[in-house]
This record gives C-alpha cells, sequence and structure tokens, in this order.
C-alpha cells in the first residue's frame, strides 16, 4: 500500500480530515484522564480500612449539656458493655468514614523547616484500641503508661502508631519507629500499622494519596466523651447497635444521640463511597458517549467519501485493483487521520491531567494509559471505517463505465 496517494486525497479534503482528527484529539484526552480518575476511585473505594469493618458499630453522641467526660462514659459504656454480644468498647474521637476529628499538618523538627502533610490523628482509649483489633506490624504494644489524659486535641506529647503509608511518605526508605513528629505536641513512633484509613479518605487536603495517611494516639477514657466503638460478631452486629442506640439513650437521656453515625461501620463505609461510585458510572457514561460520537463521525466522513469516491473506486477496481486493495485503502486512510488525532490527544491528556493535579490532588497520569488510550481509538476507528470501506469494496468495476 503506497501512503503518498492517501496523503494527497487528504490535502484535498483537509478540513473534513481535521475535524475528525480533532474530535480524536479530544476524546482521547478525555479516555485517558476519564479512566485514570475511573481508576482512582475504584480504587479509593476499595480502600482497605485496617479495621474489621463487619464486626464494628459506631454510636454518637452530638451533645450532652452539662456532662462531665467521666460521667457520660461511665453511664455509656456500662449501659453498652452489658448488651449481649458486645465483645469491646471504648472512646475515640472518629472512625474511618464518620466525620474527621484530628486533621492536623505535621513537622518533622521543632522549628517545624520540613513539614510532612496533613495525617490524621486518632485519640483511643485501650477499650476503642481493643474493639478495632490494631496492633502493629513492627515496634511495640501501648502499655498502661501511654494511655494519658489531655484537654482539646491530644496530650502534649505522647508515644504513637502511624500506618506504613504515612511513614514512608515522611520518611522514605528509612526506618520510622522512635523518629519524632510535631503537630501541637511532640510525639515519638513506637509502632508501624499495616493499615488503618483516615476519616476522610480522597476528600482531605492531601487527597487520595493520603488516604491511609493516620496516627493513633493512646488516651485515657475519661479523656473524651460522645463517640464510642463497639465490637461485637458481625453476624449479630445489626441488632447489637440497635440495641446499643435504645441502651444509650436510656442511660444518657440528657444526650443528643447522633443517628445518622450510630451505625455499624460497613454502613457508614458505603454510604461514604456512594458519590465516588457515582462519579464512576458517570465517567463511564461520558467515555460511551465520546466514543459512540467519535465512531459515528467516522462512519459519517468514512461514508460520504465512499459516496464521493464510487465511480474513481470503480477505476481502479478496471485498472486491477482487487477488494482487498480498496478495503486496507480505506483502513490506512482511517488510520493516519485517527493517528495524528491521537498523537495530538497524548499532548492534551497530560495537559489535562497537570490541571487535575493542581486542582484535585492527583497523582501523575501513568505513561501506560496514553498507548492504552491510543491502542484503543484506533481499533474503534478501523471498527468504525469498516462499514464504509466494505461497501466501497463492492463496488464493481463496471462503475468506471457510467457517466458522473
Amino acid at each position: 500500500m503506497h501512503i503518498r496517494p492517501i496523503l494527497r486525497a487528504l490535502s484535498r479534503h483537509r478540513i473534513a480530515a481535521s475535524l475528525i482528527a480533532l474530535e480524536v484529539a479530544l476524546a482521547c484526552a478525555v479516555l485517558c484522564n476519564a479512566f485514570f480518575l475511573i481508576g482512582n476511585r475504584l480504587q479509593l473505594v476499595q480502600l482497605d480500612s485496617g479495621i474489621d469493618e463487619a464486626a464494628l458499630g459506631l454510636v454518637s453522641l452530638s451533645g450532652c449539656d452539662g456532662c462531665s467526660d467521666a460521667d457520660l462514659n461511665a453511664r455509656v459504656l456500662d449501659a453498652l458493655r452489658r448488651i449481649p454480644g458486645v465483645r469491646a468498647a471504648g472512646t475515640i474521637n472518629t472512625v474511618p468514614f464518620a466525620p474527621a476529628a484530628g486533621n492536623s499538618g505535621v513537622c518533622l523538627d521543632q522549628a517545624c523547616t520540613q513539614v510532612g502533610g496533613v495525617p490524621h490523628f486518632y485519640t483511643a482509649s485501650a477499650g476503642a484500641i481493643a474493639a478495632l483489633g490494631l496492633k502493629p506490624d513492627s515496634g511495640r504494644a501501648f502499655g498502661a503508661g501511654d494511655y494519658q489524659a489531655f484537654e482539646h486535641f491530644a496530650p502534649a506529647t505522647a508515644d504513637v502508631w502511624i500506618t506504613r503509608a504515612l511513614a514512608e511518605h515522611l520518611w522514605p526508605g528509612q526506618d520510622p519507629l522512635g523518629r519524632e513528629l510535631w503537630a501541637g505536641g511532640h510525639y515519638r513512633v513506637v509502632g508501624i500499622l499495616r493499615h488503618l484509613a483516615r476519616p476522610d479518605p480522597g476528600r482531605s487536603e492531601d487527597g487520595a494519596i493520603g488516604g491511609d495517611w493516620s496516627v493513633l494516639i493512646p488516651v485515657r477514657e475519661a479523656s473524651q466523651s460522645g463517640t464510642y466503638v463497639l465490637r461485637a460478631d458481625p453476624r449479630e452486629l445489626p441488632r447489637v447497635v440497635a440495641q446499643a442506640r435504645s441502651a444509650v439513650a436510656r442511660a444518657a437521656p440528657d444526650a443528643v444521640l447522633d443517628g445518622e453515625y450510630s451505625k455499624p461501620l460497613d454502613e457508614l463505609r458505603q454510604r461514604y463511597f456512594q458519590s465516588d461510585r457515582a462519579m464512576a458510572k458517570l465517567l463511564l457514561a461520558v467515555i460511551a458517549a465520546m466514543l459512540l460520537v467519535t465512531a459515528l463521525g467516522i462512519v459519517g466522513l468514512a461514508s460520504f467519501w465512499v459516496q464521493q469516491r464510487t465511480r474513481q473506486i470503480g477505476v481502479r477496481r478496471a485498472l486491477g485493483a482487487t477488494r482487498r486493495d480498496i478495503l486496507r485503502h480505506f483502513q490506512t486512510e482511517n488510520l493516519l487521520i485517527v493517528g495524528a488525532g491521537v498523537a495530538l490527544g497524548m499532548l492534551l491528556a497530560y495537559a489535562g491531567n497537570v490541571v487535575l493535579m493542581r486542582f484535585f490532588e492527583l497523582e501523575r497520569l501513568p505513561a501506560a494509559y496514553l498507548p492504552a488510550g491510543a491502542a484503543l481509538l484506533c481499533a474503534l476507528g478501523q471498527l468504525a471505517v469498516l462499514g464504509p470501506a466494505l461497501r466501497a469494496a463492492a463496488v464493481p468495476p463496471a462503475t468506471a463505465t457510467r457517466s458522473a
């Protein structure tokens, strides 16, 4: 197949060919970034929270006028621990997929010349840590002396656990045990958790990248109140949480039960990621629409050209061109147009990703998405042109003898 005659033919139809190439370029840019966004959303939805969500429930109080932390906790936790099936319960400032309560920027030195991002600080009692089932992969467990009282945000100094993802971010390639960080207080890392999702993965200042950036501070039970996590057999959890809501309402009638968040954790997870799943479906619909419009544009242009060139095709057939030659001519012509559009589209996809990185805290678009998007669009172009090309290949040689 000679390319030069095809290029000369395309030069006589520059506007139509350019419009299709631009349409393909736009489709390529949208396709690559949309698939990347879908991948990020799905990866976020499948985030490992680091806790056994199916066995955990949350009881949240939104206020209790005149109540002391110690008195409220004594009443609520006593009521929770009396419920048949409750294995552990304790106080915590929040849990994954509930409202954030401790997002704070960290510094790696006391003078704060090195900033380390914005992880979430969990403050949890011994009962809450037992309910969550958290144990460090490396380092040591918390001892009785590690649980401290505090006011406001957290203890002024404490030994803490952090997640491996946060450790790799703060001290890449180094042993994080014994390292120190500052965030309104002075903290020393004594344990590394494999995972502990922050309450707001994908919605924090650091976006999806910081979804597993968490710090766990051990605190005394009486230092905080209002949020309680409990553990039960997953098969009994719905019944246990329902009884917990009723028991807490009776034990603390002066407190306001937050029904929106007093639920099993797997329900909180489903609700939290509802918008991410909807976004993925919307992007899939956008991709399908873009591909359909692009395919229809290619079909329309190829059909128009076949109609215009019917007599020329007949002449070529009369001069010895086979049906296969005609088919290859239109497919090659389409490949050149789509290829030019894809080349421009990959540049647009990269530029679009730079914008998304700047405004939505996304990672850089992996290079593999570009050739994958290009291959998909080239294959789509070949499929779209196949029908008109087959009609062109079916033009009989006798057409050359007919008047134009």
